[in-house]
């Protein structure tokens, strides 16, 4: 069964106005119109309607980085599902490593966040992954099940139809120590099969992005691997060439 292959852009505290505008105009120049459906942009949020009307007719969508885990209220400096749905925003990322370790954010906030921005419209964008000393010690998929559980626990065993999985290894975040395309297949097999022991059916079509210093010269290679189905890009999505690059890299995997 063809599962959708996305490209995502987490430009995480980076651009201004002019830039933006400057990267559509680039960026719509070198994309073939075939691969604008399997983008997403996520801004910071105060350039998110910005971007989303100069995205207007390109067919690429825009994500949130972040989102708060209820509906409204009094959370100074926060934002909320309903407000980027009113914006345009199509996809949200959830439990980004930068957030848990940075902001605290345990399994159980990350579940009730992606149990809302399912309700709310957004299609939720779960990174999972382990650190360098949890890889060392062999517990890669003893950390990864526990965050998958968590979501389970919360929002259900069907929580994973219409939902997107990150594989992020935090120890290539940045770094420019990407995980081989055959570490990455293993992992991103393991949640496959553990999705589909609560639904199969999503997990059959599930797509689940590789995000760890993804660059154009390994994506044609993860772009290979039966179950990674696109990227989660970083630093390298703040180049319209290396993102372009990496883009058509991935398409590759389209007609599989």
């Amino acid at each position: 069964m063809k599962r959708n292959v996305l490209v995502v852009a987490n430009w995480k505290m980076h651009g201004q106005l002019s830039w933006i505008e400057k990267f559509v105009k680039e960026l719509n120049r070198g994309l073939a119109l075939e691969t604008a459906e399997h983008l997403v942009l996520c801004p910071p949020f105060v350039y998110m309607e910005h971007l989303y009307r100069s995205l207007i007719g390109t067919g690429i969508r825009v994500g949130a980085q972040n989102m708060h885990g209820t509906s409204q209220g009094a959370f100074t400096g926060e934002v909320a599902a309903s407000m980027l749905v009113d914006v345009g925003c199509k996809f949200v990322i959830l439990g980004h490593s930068e957030r848990r370790t940075q902001c605290g954010e345990d399994d159980r906030q990350v579940a009730i966040k992606f149990e809302l921005a399912k309700q709310s419209g957004l299609t939720p964008i779960l990174c999972v992954g382990e650190n360098a000393e949890e890889r060392a010690a062999g517990l890669t998929e003893v950390v990864i099940q526990r965050q998958l559980d968590a979501v389970l626990l919360h929002a259900g065993q069907e929580a994973f139809s219409g939902a997107v999985i990150a594989y992020e290894p935090v120890w290539a975040i940045g770094t420019g120590n990407s995980a081989t395309p055959e570490q990455a297949q293993a992992v991103h097999a393991f949640v496959r099969r553990h999705v589909s022991r609560h639904d199969p059916d999503a997990a059959a079509v599930m797509p689940i992005v590789y995000g760890g210093s993804v660059k154009a010269a390994n994506a044609r290679l993860l772009a290979e691997q039966s179950d990674v189905d696109g990227a989660l890009v970083g630093g390298a999505s703040l180049v319209v060439s290396d993102f372009l690059a990496i883009s058509e890299g991935f398409m590759s995997a389209v007609a599989r």
